[in-house]
């Protein structure tokens, strides 16, 4: 796909997030995506399928942050398979703290789907208001 393809696929999916619409990004991941959180935190690791992605790290993560979760891109720059994106969540842990981490994505399309995630943010934020994948939230 063209680099304004993916950039539109991308501004789309960001677009339904920011109204707490997550279901175009679940359906724009691909079957075999890999999405890398990177650091050191419990959080950090690279999961593998869109299965993996779901139950490893989104169901954790909803049981964790109140709904809706929330992200909206400040800035989305594409180039070719790449799109990049600043984003900015709008979020509570279902607790009350605030969880407003910033992020950038680094994401590979193919085939009008995202292949990689690579996921930059705040992981002293996430190591401080998260409680580790599989923990009593």
């Amino acid at each position: 796909m063209s680099t304004s393809e993916n950039r539109r696929i991308i501004e789309n999916v960001f677009a339904e997030n920011a109204k707490g619409n997550g279901q175009p990004f679940f359906e724009t991941l691909a079957d075999d995506v890999q999405w890398t959180i990177i650091g050191t935190t419990a959080w950090s690791k690279t999961h593998v399928g869109k299965a993996a992605i779901v139950s490893d790290l989104v169901a954790p993560l909803g049981a964790q942050l109140a709904p809706p979760m929330i992200v909206r891109a400040h800035r989305i720059h594409a180039d070719g398979d790449f799109v990049i994106v600043e984003g900015k969540g709008a979020n509570k842990t279902r607790n009350g703290t605030p969880y407003e981490n910033t992020y950038c994505w680094v994401i590979r399309m193919k085939d009008g789907r995202m292949a990689e995630v690579t996921e930059y943010a705040d992981t002293q934020l996430i190591a401080t208001a998260l409680s580790p994948p599989g923990a009593p939230a």
